[in-house]
């Protein structure tokens, strides 16, 4: 008789910046979020699949959770505040290297009251103060007394290897809900998307602000077995578009590039892709690129 499965959800929050997305992407074992050095880089809940012998342990990695000034941020906040619902264990994680600021402890006294159990990931040790460690986790357990307490690091893979096993350890009982091949509740369209956005953040930095979104237009299968995706670069102003576009068409020339290599690489098929820039003033405000993200209108 084969031992029983075991499946369960966990919530990874945290202020933006934390590291969340990289370490659902190290647990899952591969790119299933995409990461910027840029804060607030995931906009909605996604959810990453990872497995660990008879568990699989559902990863949903939400927006940094922030003070939201406009809608589209409120939708985010409220995003991640959703992606904890339901979850068998939410993680909080922090930046360790970042130390504990008015963001973090915010955010820890949300999280009082909650019923579900509740770890501390204090993330990106390999660059943090190491004398510093133990006071950031005594201060935060001060706080809410944490169920479990983690230190880690989710770029070098340090401390990973035993709290994934200490995740799986902790999900319930009862039957996988994903294929052992799927490795995000993602769609290939949607990760396309996705994949573009982190090289207009990777490639310009300040330079663009969150004026920007992508959306994929189609997303075509060719016959030779080859994927044909054609993408728009929505942005606010003639003045991002020139960004975006760059000297002579350079810029977007080398996002181009670099996405198509990382979507070929995911995909494990040939990409021809094409990009196009429009300026559509207030994009932020059509209920419909909300719900092409997965984010809920929100007033």
């Amino acid at each position: 008789m084969s031992a029983p499965k075991h499946c369960g959800l966990v919530a990874i929050v945290g202020a933006p910046n934390a590291g969340k997305s990289t370490l659902v992407n190290a647990l899952v074992g591969q790119k299933v979020a995409i990461v910027s050095p840029k804060a607030q880089t995931t906009r909605a809940k996604l959810m990453g699949v990872a497995i660990e012998g008879d568990t699989q342990i559902l990863l949903v990695d939400t927006p940094g959770i922030f003070e939201p000034k406009r809608r589209f941020d409120r939708a985010m906040v409220a995003a991640a505040w959703g992606g904890a619902e339901g979850s068998d264990i939410i993680a909080l994680v922090v930046d360790a290297k970042g130390g504990i600021g008015g963001k973090v402890t915010t955010i820890v006294e949300s999280l009082v009251g909650r019923t579900e159990p509740i770890w501390l990931i204090l993330n990106k040790v390999d660059l943090a103060d190491k004398t510093k460690l133990l006071i950031h986790a005594e201060k935060l357990n001060a706080l809410l007394p944490f169920a479990e307490t983690f230190f880690i690091s989710a770029g070098t893979g340090d401390g990973l290897a035993h709290f994934k096993t200490q995740l799986a350890k902790a999900m319930p009982e009862g039957p996988w809900h994903y294929p052992e091949d799927q490795v995000s509740d993602s769609t290939e369209r949607a990760l396309a998307s996705e994949v573009t956005r982190e090289q207009l953040y990777l490639q310009l930095h300040a330079e663009l602000p969150y004026a920007s979104t992508i959306e994929t237009e189609q997303y075509i299968e060719r016959q030779d077995g080859s994927l044909e995706i054609h993408q728009q670069i929505l942005v606010e102003r003639p003045t991002q578009r020139a960004i975006v576009l760059g000297k002579g068409g350079v810029r977007i020339k080398e996002i181009g590039a670099r996405s198509r290599i990382e979507l070929a690489s995911i995909t494990g098929k040939p990409v021809h892709l094409y990009l196009h820039v429009k300026v559509k003033p207030g994009w932020d405000e059509d209920r419909e690129i909300y719900r092409d993200m997965g984010l809920d209108w929100v007033d």
